[in-house]
């Protein structure tokens, strides 16, 4: 196997950079480092951790064009969503530095023959592995609760993205952080699974696909450690018979297209009342028709490149087998001519069980519409999924959609009459196939903490 490891530019197929990967005995050293920096690190002050959080936000905002250009370059987001992305992190660290004290702040409780404390306790090295489609978001998410919870953090990136791995070692530190409080491994899979099952590593968190979730659980599984799984989806959105239907059709693109559809919470299967279904679809055929696809640093662009070769040549395999199925294709479908790994918005009709488009995630731009005779099917569609991480209802009743969200959709989060992507207030998760535990909203904060009792007898 080779020892080193080559970055494309999507958009050019341009060779970016070559990166050496370290061997198992350089991780191992790393790993005994940032176990070395936790001793230290879990002494200090909420008001310390807080305070170097703050300062990682302020640098983010002034290097936002940085990382954005980095982002286009490695993995194709456009320059405007890349900014986005930079100002959600920026946010999460403020979020997380203001709540921090009061999410693990000490809990007296009673107790038989005296008085109990519950306090929540680091527990050590918390290792990542984490996925190209936001670079810096996907990061900042799990590491960001788990430095201020007191641990110290390990990171394996997408190998597409190391150049960003490796900047927000350095942006960590330039922000305060000890120096090997978070470190950056540049490792295969193999030395991934020494990593995981290493004595010093207390928990495993990923982000990625449900078949790279199912073996990394069950490797910690094996050693006995926790893990949160934050996995792919399919996610339903519903369009009911008295849906505002410009608003629906507005939100449906934005939640399709957004990063090139290349994102687990997105918008993916369209499940619309028949009554509506004329209206909304040519609508929504013809808004998918206007997307801008193109050259992600160009400011009209709305949709770049694919961020990989392998993951377009996937996608449009889905198409064609959704087509062999009895789908229909009636925008896109076509690998367009020349260089870069670009793929135009498409919409796949006549969607039913078994073809790719219905059962599995598909992601990039591809929107697959299914027609349902009313409300009661169009619910059971949507959890006719072995995913479960978002959805969402377009309805003007928003009781009834309110009771739909919370009641009957078996998903971790619910959009009501429109899109919108992680929050830092709110918990971040699902269900099923989609995974397990809780990051934002000061659930991650939790997820990898010893909840530990002390009780005190008195008299």
């Amino acid at each position: 196997m080779s020892n080193s490891h080559q970055t494309i530019n999507p958009a050019t197929e341009e060779i970016l950079e070559t990166y050496t990967l370290m061997s198992s005995a350089e991780a191992n050293t790393v790993i005994e480092q940032t176990h070395e920096a936790f001793l230290d690190w879990r002494k200090t002050s909420y008001q310390e951790r807080g305070d170097i959080l703050r300062k990682i936000a302020t640098l983010i905002r002034e290097r936002k064009d940085e990382y954005a250009a980095l982002m286009t370059r490695e993995m194709g987001k456009t320059l405007d969503q890349g900014k986005q992305e930079c100002d959600l992190c920026a946010a999460i660290c403020e979020y997380t530095a203001e709540q921090g004290p009061k999410v693990l702040a000490d809990e007296t409780r009673e107790s038989s023959g005296g008085r109990a404390l519950v306090t929540y306790r680091p527990q050590g090295v918390i290792y990542g592995i984490q996925p190209w489609n936001f670079p810096l978001y996907q990061v900042v998410r799990y590491s960001i609760a788990n430095l201020m919870a007191g641990n110290t953090v390990l990171l394996k990136h997408a190998a597409n993205v190391w150049g960003m791995a490796l900047e927000v070692e350095k942006l960590y530190r330039d922000g305060g952080l000890p120096h090997n409080a978070f470190r950056t491994l540049l490792i295969d899979h193999e030395t991934s699974d020494e990593v995981i099952e290493h004595k010093l590593v207390r928990g495993v968190t990923l982000t990625g696909s449900p078949g790279a979730g199912s073996y990394v659980a069950q490797r910690a599984a094996k050693v006995l450690k926790k893990t949160v799984m934050e996995l792919g989806s399919n996610d339903a959105y519903l369009v009911l018979a008295d849906a505002d239907i410009e608003k629906a059709v507005e939100f449906c693109v934005l939640g399709r297209i957004n990063n090139t559809g290349q994102t687990c919470v997105a918008a993916k299967r369209f499940i619309i009342v028949e009554s509506v279904y004329d209206a909304f679809r040519d609508a929504f055929v013809a808004a998918m028709g206007k997307i801008v696809v193109g050259d992600p640093t160009s400011k009209d662009t709305v949709m770049g490149p694919m961020a990989r070769k392998d993951l377009r040549d996937n996608l449009h395999e889905q198409v064609r087998k959704s087509i062999e199925g009895g789908a229909t294709c009636v925008l896109g479908g076509e690998i367009p001519e020349g260089k870069g790994y670009y793929y135009p918005a498409t919409v796949l009709e006549n969607v039913t069980p078994g073809q790719p488009a219905y059962d599995d995630e598909l992601f990039g731009p591809v929107a697959a519409l299914i027609k349902v005779k009313d409300e009661v099917e169009a619910m059971r569609i949507a959890n006719d999924s072995p995913y479960g991480l978002g959805g969402g209802i377009f309805s003007k009743d928003e009781k009834r959609a309110l009771a739909l969200a919370r009641d009957e959709f078996d998903t971790g989060m619910v959009n009501i009459n429109g899109y919108n992507l992680a929050q830092p207030q709110l918990p971040f998760g699902g269900v099923k196939a989609s995974g397990y535990g809780r990051e934002h909203g000061g659930f991650g904060m939790h997820e990898f903490v010893n909840i530990k009792a002390i009780m005190i007898n008195e008299g």
